[in-house]
């Protein structure tokens, strides 16, 4: 296992660990000095393309903005989605996450569910490559985005998937909307960090799609705290543009040739 993955693990218990999505180099490059996990996540397929789901997003797109991302990341762990319909078996997985790593460079991939696809995960770290899990609401499937852990059956589900997939050799898990005590405990159990969002402050860290941090998107979901309003300072920009233009104040002379 890589060192850098090695000391990722070794924050447990010990300090937060802070994680925000990039998917470009420019982006990257800012969040690096702040987080200690930045993932290309499949989220770019809403964020960035205006899809309705992350189910469009293709390998293609996670490998392009995964090789800029690269390029903005020095000191972070790097992780990357494996998007839908590209790990429906181990055959399948292993041929799309080499060609993920070897073309990005990138330290894991990431892939989401339990039970159904630990003999695929189990076939990836064999052969030596990094996976993080992902339970609780789960976008590349769910029909719903209902918050997961308050009835009995689907608790035991997710803590019995968090078991496996600690077994199956993940460095880390995702836990995304399940309630706080189910959180909390899956937290204590096991000995890989779980990485939370919208999952209480009881996970070992917490992660955030960017663009909902800086409030540029306009999504209003609970577990998301708009931290700045970069949709504000654009509109503010570009009407001060606009207004310069109209009176031939720009360009001037200091932004000529």
């Amino acid at each position: 296992m890589k060192k850098k993955i090695i000391n990722f693990i070794n924050k447990k218990n010990k300090s937060k660990i802070v994680s925000l999505t990039a998917y470009s180099k420019n982006i990257a490059s800012i969040l690096d000095k702040y987080c200690d996990l930045i993932l290309v996540g499949d989220s770019l397929g809403t964020v960035l393309y205006n899809f309705s789901s992350t189910k469009k997003v293709t390998l293609e797109m996670m490998i392009e903005h995964s090789k800029s991302v690269r390029m903005g990341v020095k000191k972070s762990l790097m992780v990357v989605d494996m998007p839908h319909n590209t790990y429906r078996n181990s055959k399948e997985a292993l041929k799309n996450a080499k060609k993920i790593i070897s073309k990005t460079k990138c330290d894991a991939v990431k892939l989401e569910g339990g039970k159904k696809i630990i003999q695929i995960i189990k076939t990836l770290i064999k052969n030596k490559i990094p996976v993080m899990g992902h339970l609780g609401v789960l976008p590349q499937s769910a029909k719903n985005f209902r918050f997961k852990g308050k009835k009995i059956k689907e608790r035991k589900n997710i803590i019995r998937d968090s078991k496996l997939l600690e077994e199956a050799g993940v460095f880390s898990i995702i836990l995304e909307c399940i309630e706080s005590s189910l959180a909390k405990e899956i937290t204590k159990i096991t000995n890989i960090p779980t990485i939370g969002i919208g999952a209480s402050v009881n996970c070992d860290g917490q992660v955030l799609v960017t663009d909902d941090l800086i409030g540029l998107n306009k999504i209003k979901v609970r577990f998301v705290k708009k931290y700045s309003n970069i949709e504000k300072d654009i509109n503010n920009a570009a009407l001060k543009f606009k207004k310069d233009v109209i009176a031939n104040k720009f360009p001037s002379k200091k932004y000529s040739y």
